[in-house]
């Protein structure tokens, strides 16, 4: 059976009012990074650090012990081997746009910034993969091979900022994932760091290598196995032709219920997006893309490959969208139109700033069977605690991306957002899903895993981990929790909320 959720501490040093302690570094191992990268290529004023205090995820900080600009894989290397000499954490960051707390830096760890490895290394056409630096933007790949009819897949909504190496680490996915997968099925080969400081390369341009599959292991080890240093990426044709629909529901419920009654029908969309009510409108106040202010929910269903059929596929869709309720049906013209219905998707998150000083935005996956009966349970908790929850999420996958609207600055408020994103997941868990789509464990989901994994499965996952980093000093206290600290009873650890909140049941 497994164990019961809660018990959480991380291994953060705290002072009496729960808000992280700042230490010095030991001079040793600052002259040793200073030899290193060169003394200009290390920050550690806490005016300069405060900035990677968090990512996307802004409920947790935690202070660096310093900020390192690298180059190469060599200058990785040696600043990994520096850290372990003095028995130091460390941790890769690219541009922090994730969602979960992965790249905060526990107990003062250095952060290695990768932004300025940025190049593409390679294109072969011929072949079609691409080697890139772990700081290339995701959808800079697309455009260094587009004009060759090629791209790279995944497709995160935070793609015009996102890195390459945080899309492995994470493995990321986006809109795109339910027809062409996630990032580990677009990575054919990766050159790493190892916790000890070694270089080593799994797979590489083939599109098969013989033995374990390191490259599956790596990729979404959240950067616990070591730093993505380069990656030979796959690179997808362009399809043959598009056709983008929006089409517009009453209700969420209806909306969620054609979802299931497209796939059911044996069709698989590239995308199929559901977006709610709420941020149609946030985004409607924004950008005046004419979407209907009166709608429950819209879908975004793009479909794509031969040009031939895609007409009738197309009328077989809007078919299902009708059974279920469907009110109309907006099919993009040109390209224009479909870059602008897909604007409307991918600047979600930035219209809900628009809105609301705070959102928290959580990543869980469940059955596309039980999207209405979810739904219906989040529209439930929203009025349970006072608080506008937003959806928009990958309807195709399940991969819901329900949005808890709050004010931090009203500590009721943020307790029950957090409250509310508990029974969130716990509804997640119970009704047969994944803690995670894309967005990762990070710190933030540690305290639900014992409610998917017993304590052997929690081993199993630990002594995998030490294969790679038996001293924890790679990215410690995320992914997967320490033996010690699960087995703590009752809630007594920090929640770095805003570096003040405490954790509750």
């Amino acid at each position: 059976m497994p164990a019961p959720a809660g018990g959480w501490r991380f291994e953060q040093p705290v002072n009496a009012h729960g808000i992280p302690n700042y230490r010095a570094l030991p001079a040793a191992l600052l002259d040793a990074l200073k030899s290193a990268v060169g003394p200009a290529n290390v920050l550690t004023g806490r005016d300069e650090t405060t900035v990677y205090d968090c990512d996307g995820l802004t409920l947790h900080k935690s202070p660096p012990g310093a900020v390192v600009f690298v180059k190469n894989a060599a200058e990785i290397s040696a600043v990994v081997k520096a850290c372990n000499t003095h028995n130091y954490p460390f941790i890769a960051r690219g541009t922090g746009t994730g969602l979960s707390g992965g790249v905060i830096a526990l107990n003062n760890a250095i952060v290695i910034e990768l932004a300025r490895m940025n190049r593409v290394l390679e294109v072969n056409i011929a072949d079609r993969y691409a080697v890139v630096e772990p700081g290339v933007i995701n959808a800079s790949l697309t455009k260094a091979c587009a004009a060759h009819a090629l791209h790279f897949a995944p497709d995160p909504s935070s793609q015009g900022a996102c890195t390459i190496g945080g899309n492995v680490a994470e493995n990321s996915g986006g809109p795109h994932t339910l027809k062409y997968g996630v990032t580990i099925n677009h990575i054919l080969g990766i050159e790493a760091v190892l916790p000890n400081g070694e270089i080593v390369t799994f797979g590489g341009p083939a599109p098969m290598t013989p033995g374990y599959d390191l490259v599956g292991l790596f990729v979404g080890s959240e950067g616990t196995f070591g730093i993505c240093t380069k990656a030979w990426c796959r690179l997808t044709p362009n399809p043959e032709a598009v056709k983008t629909l929006l089409a517009v529901f009453p209700t969420i419920d209806a909306a969620s219920r054609a979802v299931t009654g497209i796939i059911g029908a044996g069709i698989v969309p590239a995308a199929l997006e559901l977006i709610d009510k709420h941020i149609i409108r946030a985004v409607e106040s924004w950008l005046h893309l004419g979407f209907p202010l009166d709608a429950g929910a819209v879908l975004l269903i793009e479909l794509d490959g031969l040009r031939d059929g895609l007409d009738a596929l197309a009328e077989r869709v809007m078919a299902v969208c009708t059974e279920h309720g469907c009110i109309s049906v907006r099919v993009a013209k040109d390209n224009a139109e479909r870059l602008l219905l897909w604007k409307a998707r991918k600047q979600a998150f930035g219209a809900i700033g628009r809105i609301c000083p705070s959102f928290y935005i959580q990543d869980g996956v469940i059955p596309r069977t039980r999207l209405p009966e979810m739904i219906a349970k989040i529209e439930s908790l929203s009025k349970k605690y006072g608080l506008t929850v937003c959806n928009v999420f990958h309807a195709g996958d399940g991969n819901l991306h329900p949005i808890i609207l709050f004010d931090e600055r009203e500590p009721k408020q943020l307790d029950d957002a957090l409250a509310c994103n508990s029974e969130i997941m716990r509804t997640v868990v119970e009704m047969g899903g994944a803690l995670s789509g894309e967005h990762g464990i990070g710190i933030e989901k540690l305290e639900f895993m014992p409610m998917v994994y017993n304590e052997d499965d929690l081993e199993g996952m630990s002594r995998v981990r030490d294969v790679f980093d038996p001293k924890r000093l790679s990215n410690p206290g995320k992914a997967v929790p320490s033996r010690k600290c699960w087995e703590v009873k009752g809630h007594e650890a920090p929640r770095l909320a805003f570096g003040v909140r405490k954790a509750h049941g």
